[in-house]
């Protein structure tokens, strides 16, 4: 069979031809990206596109790939282009109002989940929920907790809000708009979490156009030094915790003294740095010193 064009709206062909521009516009994983267009565009599965390489797309779907691989090759994020992301086991809603979930934050969700048992009950707090993809990914796992994202964006409000409505986690879940932690009372919570703005703000013009153009700057900009946000956040935490509460909030690559520095000085107790799949300092966390026994049954 030759190939000589009557392969080229095929599945496997669409997909080769994607990548190859991607990789060509220095696209950094243009294998990956250009599957998951060509899954949107023809509505086809990963494994549709190993077991029936040579399914013909028709004139509309290709026409369809064609305008996604020309917004990635502009360096558009996947996630912008269809409007969604995974992250942790979940699918997520995404808009220009939050930040795209990355994979280095599921770290975050890896240590909560670590502290509290499969059937444990816990009220959990997330300051600047964004998306809900903290949160919600918690949640997901532990339908006994209950959670509260705080956030100062309303759009990012109602993005959470419709992920908590498509994932059935509604009821597990409250959402308000705030400033960090300005209007809540004093420990309440027995986890807080956050991935507050680091990166300093002369550094954002550095930053890959994936980020520096398709991420709202509220969710990047950390101040001058990347640690404004650390330094109100830190007191902050550590009043709304209970007693024997535990935190963990994201932090840039190079940021692990100064953020452990500041919840050692907020008289947070344990404190250590966890590194992301890259071996990368990624999220501080720690306790809240217990009232009683140290070591009470969770």
């Amino acid at each position: 069979m030759s190939d000589t064009g009557e392969h080229h709206g095929t599945l496997v062909k669409a997909w080769t031809g994607a990548r190859e521009r991607l990789k060509a516009a220095g696209v950094d994983s243009p294998a990956i990206d250009a599957r998951l267009l060509l899954e949107a565009a023809a509505g086809v599965t990963r494994l549709e596109i190993v077991t029936d390489p040579y399914r013909v797309l028709s004139a509309a779907q290709l026409a369809q790939l064609d305008a996604y691989v020309e917004q990635r090759a502009a360096r558009v994020p996947v996630s912008r282009i269809l409007g969604r992301k995974g992250f942790w086991k979940i699918m997520l809603e995404v808009t220009p109002h939050v930040l795209t979930p990355r994979p280095d934050t599921e770290v975050i969700v890896d240590s909560v989940l670590a502290a509290y048992p499969p059937h444990a009950a816990f009220h959990l707090l997330d300051l600047g929920v964004g998306s809900g993809a903290i949160l919600l990914a918690i949640l997901s796992e532990r339908p006994n907790a209950r959670g509260l994202g705080i956030d100062i964006s309303e759009e990012a409000l109602a993005v959470a809000r419709e992920n908590a409505a498509n994932l059935g986690l509604e009821r597990q879940i409250a959402l308000l708009r705030g400033d960090w932690t300005e209007g809540l009372g004093d420990a309440t919570f027995d986890v807080v979490v956050s991935n507050p703005p680091y990166i300093p703000s002369a550094h954002i013009e550095t930053l890959e156009p994936e980020v520096r153009d398709h991420d709202p700057l509220l969710a990047l900009d950390g101040g001058h030094d990347g640690l404004e946000a650390y330094r109100r956040l830190a007191p902050e935490i550590l009043r709304v915790l209970k007693p024997d509460g535990v935190f963990a909030v994201e932090i840039g690559w190079d940021q692990a003294e100064a953020v452990e520095g500041l919840f050692k000085a907020a008289g947070a107790q344990d404190v250590r740095t966890r590194k992301d799949l890259a071996n990368r300092d990624r999220v501080v966390g720690g306790a809240k010193k217990p009232l009683g026994n140290p070591f009470p049954n969770r």
